[in-house]
């Protein structure tokens, strides 16, 4: 049925009781009609076009129809304009590129890159086209983010903002990408390096604390080892037993745990860590402790879990040392520069041995030298040598093949 309001425009109503607005138009010499909306009632959940509103988009239909454009083809275009500039937003591309690119990304990354973006860039520029965010416009967004005074969070989101646009670019989306720009506009970051010990003298201060710890037996030869054996923090709490070869003197850790791309994780080698004599004594004695179950370092509250990543921080603080003196990430500085300024070690073993990634872009894909006879020498130089200083005895200076430099030169270490 229908009900005719003049000029065209009538009210659809049918057998289900739906009622629709409709135009009817003469376009090219044939019959045609525009669809305007629902008439419903009160407190249904569709949008109620009334006829006011009707006779309105009556009205604006017949404009362009006196210009010789077809509404309805005009409707149309329109829908496919806004699909394509939904498109070409920078919300809608970034997106796109999380999506396109997450799988080779950490968890981890991944998750903090789309959170970033949502919280910080996308409320304020996500809706515009790429092509019509312009430098300043992109340097006042990333203001807003300093005057909270997250300044590396600012530069962080000025580089995977600038990871868009060349997406963008690379798309077709837009031409130029303004992060660039921006170099040097943003306030400075004031890097804080992680506390360590770094001298020979703290060193020996540090062991004999660590010797006279009065805490748990798991903490304590945890904080040894982390002094021995310099890997991560998190790679010493998720020790587990299937990893470690006491007869061979071997902790192989897999390349799933280690700190690398998804590539590496799934591609790349595991991490050998060789042992020297006392690593491996520590590991014995523990053995009776933890070894029915997964984790050498076992959680303390449960043993499903490993050692929680506070504790080695909190028992350094037992022992005096302020978040500003010494971390557990401070034990791998300790041993980078002590090794190097006191025993003289070749700055290439120890990077080896602290699972560093090779520099360049093919260093790991060509250099693929382990130093493990090299590393096994200065491992058991490295135990010596802090077991001379928690004893007071004068350690000898070698060289980086092991030799004593002069023969019988020595430094005084406590």
């Amino acid at each position: 049925m229908r009900l005719n309001d003049g000029g065209g425009l009538y009210l659809e109503v049918a057998p289900n009781g739906s009622r629709r607005w409709f135009w009817k138009y003469y376009f090219g010499g044939k019959e045609k009609r525009l669809a305007l909306g629902h008439y419903t009632e009160a407190g249904s959940k569709k949008v109620s076009v009334s006829l006011k509103d009707a006779r309105e988009a009556r009205d604006d239909a017949r404009k362009l129809l006196r210009k010789g454009t077809d509404p309805a083809q005009q409707r149309q275009l329109d829908k496919l304009t806004r699909q394509a500039v939904a498109g070409i937003t920078f919300e809608a591309v970034a997106r796109e590129l999380h999506a396109t690119k997450h799988s080779g990304w950490s968890p981890r990354y991944a998750a903090r890159w789309i959170e970033r973006m949502e919280k910080d860039l996308f409320p304020w520029i996500g809706s515009l086209p790429l092509q019509d965010i312009t430098a300043p416009l992109l340097l006042h967004t990333l203001r807003r983010i300093e005057n909270r005074g997250a300044h590396e969070t600012a530069h962080t989101l000025r580089q995977t903002a600038g990871q868009v646009f060349r997406y963008g670019i690379a798309t077709g989306r837009c031409d130029r990408n303004p992060a660039p720009d921006l170099h040097g506009a943003l306030k400075p970051i004031v890097v804080k390096h992680m506390a360590a010990v770094l001298d020979p003298s703290g060193a020996t201060a540090l062991m004999r604390a660590i010797a006279a710890y009065e805490g748990q037996p798991l903490t304590r030869a945890a904080l040894e080892l982390s002094a021995l054996l310099f890997q991560r923090p998190g790679n010493i709490r998720q020790m587990e037993w299937a990893e470690v070869d006491l007869d061979k003197a071997l902790w192989t850790i897999p390349a799933a745990k280690m700190k690398r791309t998804v590539h590496g994780k799934v591609n790349g080698r595991p991490h050998q860590v060789p042992l020297a004599k006392r690593a491996v004594t520590i590991l014995r004695e523990l053995h009776p402790l933890s070894g029915h179950g997964h984790y050498v370092f076992p959680s303390l509250l449960t043993g499903e879990r490993c050692m929680s990543e506070n504790t080695l921080r909190t028992a350094l603080r037992r022992m005096g040392y302020t978040n500003d003196e010494m971390t557990p990430h401070g034990f791998r500085a300790m041993a980078r520069t002590i090794l190097v300024e006191q025993l003289n070690v070749h700055p290439d073993v120890i990077e080896s041995q602290l699972a560093h990634g090779k520099s360049g872009p093919l260093g790991a894909a060509y250099d693929r030298a382990e130093f493990m006879a090299q590393r096994r020498a200065m491992m058991t130089q490295w135990a010596d040598y802090l077991d001379g200083l928690r004893r007071g005895k004068a350690v000898p200076v070698q060289s980086s093949r092991g030799r004593r430099r002069g023969g019988d030169t020595t430094r005084a270490t406590a």
